[in-house]
Formats: structure tokens, C-alpha cells, sequence
């Protein structure tokens, strides 16, 4: 801004015109303006005006009316105006005494434009006595906005956007059981049972893992053999040891049939009063409810075996259905299917990726740092998996890091229409719409990602945007991200500021810019002249910013200073 373009105090002192009459010339004097400098909060810059008619200032005959105007290089904002009157004035307005003169209070908000951090507040004056015109002089009553809190936008900038993950499991876990059923009262295993559909399908699994030892890997093979509660303890007990000693025979010599090796683990239940009330409780035994009843009253375990032997001879189906589930041996094989390793994948990647599931694709992005390569992959991903959100809400994320703001809008439509409330794609659209300025559509987004593991930093970030800066400390508190120190130095937390800022991981010209301000305000100069030196070279934009930033308004006349920020 040139200075040429505003009109200095001095001047406007000796405009008075000789149609004043009884009218002077006020002086800044006559008026506070607080803050000063102004602030803007919130995209708005509110000034409380505390004005004073001298004694013997004001014609009784007199109206005045008074217009705050902030003026700045692209042009002017007038405020909201307040009239007053002299004493013999028919009116509604303030009336001011002439002999003592008065007080008044003017309360005004602009909404803030970036011209305004170089600016002057002036008062201007419309005046008639009687019938008369008179002009009063402007006066400037205060000089610039700091506006500080509007750097949320470049610490929006730096927050992660948030990238939806992958499930990629190099080892995923799976069970294969089978049952060997026993007659009552008998520990040896039948023929049939070995034939059966479930017994098979154990070997066959068995086989599966011998046949591919690369894609899958045996943990162990467990078994649990059990006895029916119909019996005494002590028969029962024995009879679930030889049960858990023929199937652990069994499973022993398949092993080494199938020349497998594996830890092989056993134990018996005698009385296997859970799986018992189990099965009760989903067959269709009409007085199952009460045959449950009746057994929960008995502690004592010879006392439930002898009603169950009751209730068995009561009910047929009981005896016909449930007890023989119970008397078996479970066999468990626990085991992994291996998938590619991070070398094959990316051997995979280079030869053919359509070949790669989606998870492995996204995996894949995992495995570099390099930005172009990620975009790269996620690009395949969304090619071959078109139906996946993740991929487009990934690309929008990397769109995001590069500032490239309109592709990042474009792939997060894609993905929300395939997942509207995928807790990612909501925190990016609310990321995306702090950076274009829109707080309330941020604001709207945001609700649908309190999960998303940036959540709190969007929060903070809509906070200071609104001017909530003590409330956007405490939600970013213990974050070390330029968005914490940032609401620190607004809530005037200049220790903790520093310590975040010191804390920060990737630190970018913003975290030194803002080391900057906290330097200024708690005047050491010096620092504020390194830590520009090392913002600028990271960020040269901030270096106009710098030059009519209020917060370095006392280095403004210092040689260092001025030669920086050329």
C-alpha cells in the first residue's frame, strides 16, 4: 500500500473549512478504539468507539452525524452511523449538552478482506446547524488489523488429510473343526464317523495346507472331548478320557500319515453342561424353559445327573437329541492362508496390477513415500476397483497435500457417491472446506467423521476460524500441529506456543512464521528476524504478508527488517 493513499492526521488538521461556523475540528484525542489495533475474530474485525463532545462544542442548534469508515488500498468500508443533536433541536437523537459537553459509544463490525491488515479507521462527520451544512474534518482514530487468527487457512494446509486404510492381511487366521460322535457309554471311534461329511472335510483341509505349504501355514490342532451329563462322575470323567485319548490317536496317526508336524493340544469336559444347555435352548423341545429352570436350581453335580436321568425318561426327545451331541470329541485345526509378501507385491505391481486384489493395491501405496508413486497406485486401484471409495477418497487426499483443491473436490464426489458416510471421505470434504473458507459446510462434514483420527484437529481449526480461540486450545490440546500453537499464541499462551511449535514433526514455513509472532510478542527481535529468515526460504508467499503484518509493527522502521521483506 502506498502512503500516499491515506490521509494523514496532520493534514486533516488544517482542512477545516471557514463554513465550520461554530463547529471545530475534533482530534484523536476525543476518542478510544478498542482494540487497537484492531483484530479480526471470526472473519469479522468488531471496534468499540468511545467518543467525546468537548464543553462547549456542541451548537445547540447543531446535528452531527458520525460514520466510522476503515479505509484501506482497495477502497473503503463505511460502519454503522450514529446522529446527534444540540439541545434546541427537535429530534429523537443523543442529545449533547453544550456546556459540558458528552459521551458515546459507537459499536461497529466490518467484515474482513486481507486489504484490511494495512488500513486506517477514521471517523468522517456530517454536520448541519440549522439550515446550514458545516464540515467537520475527518479524524483517524486507529491504524490496521492484526489478523492472525486467519492463518487457520495455512494451518488447515498442513493437517493430514485422511486416508482410508487397508485390510490387508498378510496372515489371516482360520479354524476348521470336525466332530467324531460316540455311542453312549463308548470310547472307541466307528467307521462312520470317520466317513462322515465333517471328518473329511478336516482331512481334506489337512491335505490342502500339505499340498500348499507356501500359501498356507499350520498352527496347531486342538481337541476337546466330552461326556453327557447323564451319568455319575466318575464314569463320566473316565469316559471323556478315553474319548480325548482315541481322537488324539486318530489325529496323531493322520499327522503322520499326512507327514505333517504340529503341537497338538487336548483336554476333556466330563460333563458338558454348557454345550447341554445350549442345544436345549435351540431345539424345539416344548418345555425347554422349564427343563432349563429345573436344572439351574441344582449346584450339586450328582444331584443334576440324577434329574436329568428323570427328565430323560420323561422326555424322548432329550434323550434322542441332545445327549447324543454331547457325547463327542471336537478336533480344531488352527491354521493361516498366506498372502504375497511386500516383495511380491511390489514384483506384482510393476508386472501386471490388475492381478492384485484392492486390498493389496491399497497395501501397496503403504509401501512408498513417494508421493507420485502412491498417486500412481491409488489411480490403478480406482481403475480396477471402481466400486471402491477408498482409492478416489485416497487420491483426494493426496489432491489436498498438493493444494491441488478443485481435484480433491472432484474425487471426494466420486467417492461419497459410492459411501457417503465413510468417516473419510466426510473429514476431507470438512479439510477441503476450511481451506476454500466455507466453515459451515466444514462445519456440516465434520459431524459425520468424529471418528476420523484428525477429528480433533478439524475441530480446533473450525474454532479458531470462529474466533473461539480458548475453546480451540483446549481441543488441540497435547496436538503438536501448527493449528495448536496457532490457538495458543491467539489465546496468548506464548510458552505453550512455543513448545508445540518446537514439538512439531514436519515443520513447514508456517511453523516458523508462527515462532515468528510469538518472538514479536514477546519482544525478541532477533528471533522474530531468524525465524522469518527460515519461514520465507520454506514459503516465500508469507513474505508479503509479512511486510503488513501488524504483529511485526515495531521492526517496521528497522533496516533487517524492511531488507527481509523486499
Amino acid at each position: 500500500m502506498q502512503a500516499t493513499n491515506f490521509l494523514p492526521l496532520a493534514l486533516a488538521g488544517t482542512l477545516v473549512l471557514s463554513s465550520c461556523g461554530k463547529l471545530g475540528e475534533l482530534s484523536a484525542d476525543n476518542f478510544t478504539v478498542t482494540p487497537s489495533p484492531m483484530e479480526m475474530v471470526g472473519g469479522q474485525v468488531p471496534v468499540t468507539i468511545n467518543g467525546r463532545f468537548p464543553e462547549k462544542y456542541m451548537n445547540k442548534k447543531a446535528v452531527i452525524t458520525v460514520t466510522p469508515v476503515l479505509r484501506y488500498a482497495a477502497g473503503e468500508t463505511l460502519g454503522q452511523s450514529a446522529t446527534f443533536q444540540g439541545e434546541k433541536v427537535q429530534g429523537n437523537d443523543q442529545e449533547i449538552s453544550y456546556r459540558l459537553g458528552g459521551n458515546y459509544t459507537l459499536k461497529n463490525t466490518f467484515a474482513y478482506t486481507d486489504a484490511m491488515r494495512r488500513s486506517e479507521l477514521y471517523l468522517t462527520f456530517k454536520a448541519r446547524m440549522g439550515k446550514k451544512d458545516v464540515e467537520i474534518p475527518a479524524v483517524k482514530v486507529a491504524h490496521g488489523v492484526v489478523a492472525t487468527s486467519d492463518l487457520y487457512t495455512k494451518a488447515a494446509a498442513s493437517t493430514k488429510s485422511e486416508l482410508a486404510t487397508d485390510a490387508y492381511q498378510y496372515a489371516i487366521k482360520q479354524t476348521k473343526e470336525a466332530q467324531i460322535k460316540y455311542l453312549i457309554n463308548q470310547a472307541n471311534i466307528r467307521t462312520s464317523e470317520l466317513n462322515s461329511a465333517s471328518v473329511q472335510d478336516f482331512l481334506k483341509t489337512l491335505r490342502s495346507i500339505k499340498a500348499d505349504q507356501k500359501g498356507y501355514m499350520l498352527d496347531n490342532i486342538e481337541i476337546s472331548a466330552y461326556a453327557s451329563p447323564d451319568g455319575s462322575v466318575k464314569l463320566n470323567t473316565e469316559l471323556a478320557k478315553k474319548r480325548e485319548a482315541s481322537s488324539k490317536d486318530y489325529v496323531g496317526s493322520t499327522l503322520k500319515k499326512e507327514a505333517l508336524e504340529t503341537d497338538l493340544s487336548t483336554r476333556y469336559t466330563a460333563e458338558d453342561w454348557d454345550g447341554f444347555q445350549q442345544l436345549l435352548q435351540a431345539s424345539n423341545i416344548q418345555d425347554k424353559d422349564v427343563i432349563l429352570r429345573v436344572l439351574s436350581m441344582y449346584q450339586d453335580p450328582e444331584e443334576r445327573e440324577k434329574q436329568i436321568r428323570n427328565i430323560s425318561a420323561g422326555y424322548t426327545e432329550l434323550a434322542e437329541e441332545i445327549l447324543p451331541e454331547l457325547r463327542r470329541a471336537r478336533l480344531t485345526i488352527h491354521y493361516n492362508i498366506i498372502g504375497r509378501s511386500d516383495d511380491e507385491i511390489e514384483q506384482q505391481l510393476s508386472k501386471d496390477a490388475s492381478k492384485l486384489s484392492v486390498e493389496e493395491l491399497l497395501y501397496a501405496a503403504t509401501l512408498t513415500e513417494n508421493k507420485a508413486a502412491q498417486k500412481d497406485i491409488y489411480a490403478k486401484a480406482a481403475q480396477y476397483y471402481a466400486n471402491d471409495y477408498r482409492a478416489f477418497n485416497n487420491l483426494a487426499g493426496l489432491a489436498i497435500e498438493e493444494g491441488n483443491l478443485e481435484e480433491a473436490r472432484t474425487q471426494l464426489n466420486k467417492a461419497a457417491q459410492l459411501n457417503a458416510n465413510a468417516t473419510e471421505v466426510n473429514a476431507n470434504r470438512a479439510l477441503l472446506a476450511l481451506l476454500q473458507g466455507n466453515n459451515a459446510e466444514a462445519q456440516s462434514y465434520l459431524a459425520k467423521a468424529t471418528t476420523a483420527q484428525n477429528y480433533n484437529e478439524l475441530a480446533g481449526l473450525l474454532q479458531l476460524s470462529a474466533g473461539s480461540y480458548a475453546g480451540s486450545a483446549s481441543t488441540l490440546q497435547g496436538n503438536k500441529s501448527n493449528a495448536a500453537a496457532l490457538a495458543q499464541i491467539l489465546n496468548k499462551d506464548y510458552a505453550a506456543a512455543l513448545t508445540t511449535l518446537k514439538s512439531v514433526s514436519q515443520p513447514d514455513g508456517l511453523t516458523s512464521y508462527l515462532k515468528a509472532i510469538v518472538a514479536a510478542r514477546s519482544g525478541r527481535d532477533a528471533e522474530v528476524i531468524s525465524n522469518l529468515k527460515t519461514a520465507f526460504a520454506a514459503d516465500p508467499s508469507l513474505k508479503q504478508r509479512a511486510a503488513t503484518d501488524l504483529e511485526f509493527v515495531n521492526l517496521f522502521n528497522d533496516s533487517s527488517f524492511t531488507s527481509l521483506v523486499k
